[in-house]
């Protein structure tokens, strides 16, 4: 049978007990092989607190000079239930820059007591692969690209479908609109667009998919909207088929819309803009973006110079070009033949420039849309070259 042993507690017991038989101090010291100090220390201590002061007593300090008030804990507190998604650099970045007269402590510690409180939890660690391409790199300044796209579509709790337009400036993260439209067709983006432009002026592009309204099977993928913004002088950028990526920080945008405005969406569709309206608000005005260096979206933006005209401009074709008007039915007539374009075309002018004998390129501003084989009256769209245009330019 083995040895048994006694802890460090059992034995302070023990040496309580021997000291409460008269045995002396000297002689309890010679016989625990402790100082009589320690000796006079844990009796004191059991006099004061019974068999509990014989336990081990915490090292960490009863007051620390550098502990926090509790109205600042409180307040970083309110916050977050203010703002639910909120994390403690985002919490702390607002504080800072709203409330500047305090001293608001490292974001490790305010991290520690959404913990407490129950109000965080640690994240699993993720593995990223790292991206191949930065699609978006180019957009360093506000109105050079714009991103629009719809919201993937939901109810609200009366049943109403609510599909949210969304348009942002790439670089600063600005939420321009953000409204449920009760259709996704050009007519509805082309009002929203038109609000937007009146109220922040012109971008250089437009960032979209590949989905209706804004792409269609007309050549180059052309739709009406395309139309209009060629002739506004906005460059229109289409991600790759199936490549949401290339849109990435919209799509992202998206998640957080989807996490603050409906998880669980409104009763009825008034509601549900409001709170759009309510997001947007403060998404731009109040929220710190990490990307940004934890600045507000407001605070980066700024109107683009060129305004939205009074009058559509007519679209600016390559020097030299022919030009003829598209029918109603969507054909170019050319000695006195007609050959189908596109109906998006429909009752729009083109520019023809010669490029060989027979072959003609097609322009719609500086788009070129193919080209038309005058002698075949064919037109074969720019992702169809013909092939004896091809050898007699080889």
């Amino acid at each position: 049978m083995p040895w048994k042993v006694k802890d460090v507690v059992e034995q302070r017991k023990e040496l309580i007990a021997a000291y409460g038989k008269q045995e002396g101090v000297a002689e309890l010291s010679r016989q625990y092989q402790v100082s009589r100090a320690t000796i006079y220390k844990w009796i004191e201590r059991y006099r004061e607190r019974g068999e509990a002061g014989l336990e081990d007593q915490r090292r960490a300090p009863h007051h620390h000079p550098n502990a926090c008030r509790e109205e600042i804990r409180e307040r970083v507190l309110e916050l977050r239930r203010e703002h639910s998604r909120w994390g403690p650099r985002k919490l702390k970045a607002y504080l800072e820059r709203e409330e500047r007269k305090e001293e608001w402590p490292a974001a490790s510690t305010i991290g520690s007591w959404l913990r407490e409180e129950g109000l965080a939890h640690r994240r699993r660690a993720r593995r990223r692969t790292p991206p191949q391409t930065q699609p978006l790199s180019h957009a360093q300044v506000a109105n050079q690209v714009w991103s629009i796209d719809f919201k993937g579509w939901f109810r609200t709790g009366d049943g109403t479908r609510i599909d949210p337009l969304t348009v942002s400036d790439a670089a600063t993260r600005y939420l321009l609109r953000c409204v449920a439209v009760s259709k996704t067709d050009e007519q509805q983006v082309r009002a929203v667009l038109e609000a937007a432009f009146r109220e922040y002026g012109l971008p250089e592009a437009i960032r979209s998919d590949n989905g209706p309204p804004f792409a269609s099977v007309a050549p180059t993928g052309l739709s009406r909207l395309g139309l209009w913004w060629i002739r506004l002088g906005i460059r229109h950028e289409r991600i790759a088929p199936g490549q949401p990526q290339q849109n990435g920080r919209h799509e992202r945008f998206h998640l957080t819309l989807s996490q603050e405005t409906a998880s669980p969406p409104e009763e009825t569709r008034r509601g549900q803009q409001r709170a759009f309206g309510r997001f947007q608000k403060i998404y731009n005005h109040q929220r710190p973006h990490e990307a940004l260096d934890y600045a507000t979206p407001a605070s980066c933006y700024v109107s683009s110079p060129r305004s939205y005209p009074s009058r559509l401009p007519e679209p600016q074709f390559p020097q030299g070009a022919v030009l003829r008007r598209i029918s109603q039915q969507g054909s170019l007539k050319w000695k006195g033949q007609r050959t189908f374009l596109s109906e998006v075309l429909a009752r729009q002018p083109v520019g023809l420039l010669p490029c060989a004998d027979r072959y003609w390129e097609v322009y719609f501003g500086p788009l070129r849309l193919g080209w038309f084989d005058s002698w075949a009256h064919r037109f074969h769209p720019a992702h169809r070259r013909p092939k004896d245009l091809q050898s007699e330019e080889g």
